[in-house]
């Protein structure tokens, strides 16, 4: 998939539920965004993310033990 199609198994989350689930807070997600670090869309004055880009984030933030 080149993300500029979506199919229907495709998540969208709010900034709450993201903050949520990596335990951080909401500004902690929009600095993230705000900074081009994660993706985003605004639908109306609404933001969400795509799961799969809160994923790819993550998987890129991957610290090995020493």
């Amino acid at each position: 998939m080149d993300g500029s199609t979506h199919d229907a198994a495709t998540q969208y989350l709010t900034v709450s539920e993201v903050a949520g689930s990596l335990r951080v807070s909401n500004m902690t997600v929009h600095r993230l965004i705000s900074a081009g670090d994660l993706p985003a869309v605004r639908v109306g004055r609404s933001v969400r993310l795509l799961a799969h880009d809160v994923d790819e984030y993550l998987s890129g933030r991957l610290i090995k033990a020493g």
